[in-house]
């Protein structure tokens, strides 16, 4: 019962989220790029950097996506109209 009375990811939360995923995504493109170094050619290196930072990106964009809520969601009041 106590998983119920949790929100859904909203506002700072989401952008946090992704900022925090984008950051970790950068530095671990980083870490690989220094440590192909001198094992693997230029081309391969920046390949393997362009797909991890392109999951980073994505990944930052759907939790920035999913910070923004529903908007209040549910079912809008009738309109009053007056005679």
């Amino acid at each position: 019962m106590l998983l119920f009375d949790i929100s859904p990811l909203g506002g700072g939360i989401g952008i946090g989220l992704a900022v925090f995923f984008l950051l970790i995504g950068a530095v671990t493109a980083f870490v690989v790029f220094k440590m192909l170094k001198r094992t693997v050619k230029m081309a391969v290196r920046m390949a393997i950097v362009a797909v991890i930072l392109i999951v980073a990106v994505v990944g930052g964009v759907a939790f920035l996506i999913m910070g923004y809520g529903s908007g209040g969601g549910g079912a809008k009041p009738p309109i009053k109209t007056t005679r």
